[in-house]
Order: structure tokens, then C-alpha cells, then sequence
């Protein structure tokens, strides 16, 4: 894993976000997304969501990496089942924080999780990046059936840049 291009990730985010929060007055953050429920300070608490999410998700792999395989297949194909009560969680929570955390705290929590996330990284050894688990894939377009703890490391990034298409604070 090229651990520096993860760190560089991060901190493209971490600007743009940054510049997306702060250039974008009420208006504009009340303003309904391109494709979605929200508007886009909903949507922008969303994409912070993934990388708040992410560090849970590390320490799920962390667990289930040193268990049998089919341990985190079985949990898997469990949140799998859920999907439908986890979509209404997923999207009741970004709407009520959207509402409630104000842009310049999101900015501070995102600055915050990166800051976390990219101690955690370098802390990370070879063979805890290559550590794996299954994953809910009808959870999130980027959960793939098995993921290693680097490629939980991409997960935010991927879906921040996917949700950031849908934002519509420059039209």
C-alpha cells in the first residue's frame, strides 16, 4: 500500500472540504443535492460521516481479521439482511445532523478525524494492512465482499469524491 498517496488523499479532502463549508453561505447550503434527499448541508455532514465511520470500520477489521473467515462472511450476510433499516439510520441521521451541527463544527471534526486517521495509518504495520474481512456490499456502492484494512483506508475518499458530484453549491 503507497501509504503516502492515502496521507495525500486525506489532506486533498480535507481542503476541499475546508473551501466547499466555508465559501458556501445559507442559501446555498439549504439548497436540495443532485440526486439525493438532502440538501447540502445535509449531504456535507454525509460525507464527513465517512470518514467519522471509518475508524469503527478499522477496528472491525482489526477484530474480525484475526478471526476464521467465515466469522465476518456471517456478519456480512447479517447487515446485509438489514440493509433497509440501515438505509432509513443511514439517511435520518445525516438529515437530523445536518441540521443540527453547524458548518464550522464539521469542519473542525473533519480536521479532527483526519488528524486521527492519518496517526492511525503510520502506526499501522504491513501485516495489519493486509489483514481483511467480508463486508455488507448492499451497505455502500464501496464496500466490497472482502476489504483489507488499507482498502478500508480508501473507502472515505471514494465515497466523499462520489457524494462531492452530487453537492450543488457552484450551480
Amino acid at each position: 500500500m503507497d501509504r503516502q498517496s492515502v496521507h495525500d488523499e486525506l489532506e486533498r479532502v480535507r481542503a476541499d472540504f475546508r473551501q466547499l463549508v466555508e465559501s458556501a453561505d445559507d442559501g446555498l447550503l439549504r439548497r436540495p443535492s443532485n440526486g439525493t434527499r438532502w440538501n447540502n448541508r445535509q449531504l456535507l455532514f454525509h460525507m464527513l460521516l465517512g470518514y467519522l465511520i471509518t475508524r469503527a470500520l478499522l477496528r472491525l477489521v482489526r477484530v474480525f481479521g484475526r478471526l476464521p473467515l467465515g466469522a465476518s462472511r456471517i456478519y456480512a450476510n447479517v447487515l446485509n439482511a438489514a440493509t433497509r433499516p440501515f438505509d432509513e439510520v443511514n439517511f435520518l441521521g445525516s438529515y437530523a445532523a445536518g441540521r443540527t451541527v453547524s458548518p464550522a463544527r464539521m469542519v473542525v471534526m473533519f480536521d479532527h478525524t483526519a488528524d486521527k486517521l492519518h496517526r492511525r495509518l503510520d502506526a499501522e504495520t504491513d501485516a495489519d494492512l493486509a489483514r481483511g474481512m467480508h463486508y455488507p456490499t448492499r451497505w455502500d456502492p464501496f464496500f466490497k465482499d472482502y476489504m483489507t484494512l488499507a482498502d478500508v483506508y480508501r473507502f472515505p475518499t471514494q465515497h466523499y469524491d462520489f457524494h462531492r458530484r452530487q453537492l450543488t453549491l457552484d450551480e
